[in-house]
């Protein structure tokens, strides 16, 4: 499939985090356990517009997971030359994904794109924070749901199948796995397909992928094995894309190709695609608007900031207090006629 704004492999190659020089064996090690070792600063009140989850990489020093989290997981860099990618067989690469929304939850939790160092903050609507409506048979999220760092869904480029804009943000992952996973957790996934969704005329592509970690991730494989070993879960997932916005009186969501999902290949050629949107972002060679591209690892970003000016960000924001109460309302289910 030939798509505007793809790039070489060879270009896609090209890690844009940096590092200090480090011998092989040290490296392997390190890809490990930046792997697994991400770890979440919780600031301001749970369940009130102050609350913040910042991040930190393994050594503990204050990152944006738009910018800083690799896309593809385990990727170094040695002074320039970045290391092999991590792949569980010949035909599949890993990526990494940023949990934002934990399966069964209903906050409408998300990297905060316009913030420095992005942290996950509750999305808010009218004033108020945003809960997902429960639109009977399901309650709140029916996946793990985040985004892939490093990618950027551009809202100055039309796509050609969807023949509308990108959306703005870091493109959207459900991970279909069984573990209930927390709100920054970052998690490395296969990619097994793509649903085209449009909403309210923008491009917002939806990845289906697994945990590799997951008791089925060894036979789930595709879109097909989905179907075959998951009976109902694409459906139940094409469902809650177009209802869910509906309690809240706007129109069903559309898609392009008439809702069908598209496969591996597909879905990885767009996640290509929005990591090149994303390089050009923060290199400063596409219009930011109101996007924050402060990083402190990318290479060659004019947005870089040294780890004190990360710190102090992080600590200009309200300290952690308990979290409040939740309204009743957030558990109201909602019945749709047929």
């Amino acid at each position: 499939m030939q798509r505007s704004g793809f790039i070489s492999r060879a270009t896609l190659l090209l890690s844009l985090s940096c590092s200090r020089r480090v011998t092989s064996a040290q490296t392997r090690s390190l890809q490990l356990r930046k792997m697994a070792s991400y770890t979440t600063e919780k600031r301001g009140r749970q369940n009130t517009t102050d609350y913040r989850i910042y991040f930190k990489n393994p050594e503990g020093k204050y990152i944006s997971p738009f910018h800083d989290i690799p896309l593809f997981a385990g990727i170094e860099q040695e002074s320039g030359v970045p290391t092999k990618r991590v792949k569980k067989n010949e035909n599949e690469t890993v990526f990494n994904m940023v949990v934002e929304v934990p399966r069964w939850t209903n906050a409408k939790m998300e990297i905060s794109t316009k913030e420095p160092l992005n942290p996950i903050k509750q999305d808010i609507k009218k004033g108020r924070l945003r809960y997902i409506s429960n639109v009977f048979p399901y309650k709140g999220y029916i996946w793990n749901y985040g985004a892939l760092p490093q990618t950027w869904e551009d809202p100055n480029h039309k796509d050609s199948d969807t023949d509308c804009c990108g959306d703005n943000d870091p493109i959207d992952v459900c991970d279909i796995g069984s573990k209930v996973c927390l709100p920054g957790e970052v998690i490395q996934v296969k990619v097994l397909g793509i649903l085209p969704l449009i909403d309210e005329r923008e491009t917002d592509w939806k990845i289906i992928a697994i945990n590799t970690e997951d008791q089925d991730a060894e036979n789930i494989n595709s879109i097909e094995d989905i179907r075959r070993l998951k009976p109902g879960y694409l459906e139940a997932t094409l469902s809650w894309f177009k209802n869910y916005k509906v309690p809240d009186g706007k129109p069903q969501n559309q898609f392009a190709h008439n809702g069908e999902f598209k496969d591996k290949e597909y879905a990885v050629d767009i996640i290509k695609s929005t990591h090149a949107y994303w390089k050009a972002l923060v290199l400063k060679k596409a219009n930011s608007g109101s996007i924050n591209c402060k990083n402190v690892s990318v290479c060659n970003s004019p947005f870089q900031c040294s780890e004190e000016e990360a710190s102090l960000i992080v600590h200009s924001s309200k300290e952690y207090e308990e979290a409040d109460s939740i309204s009743e309302e957030v558990n109201k289910w909602f019945f749709l006629p047929k």
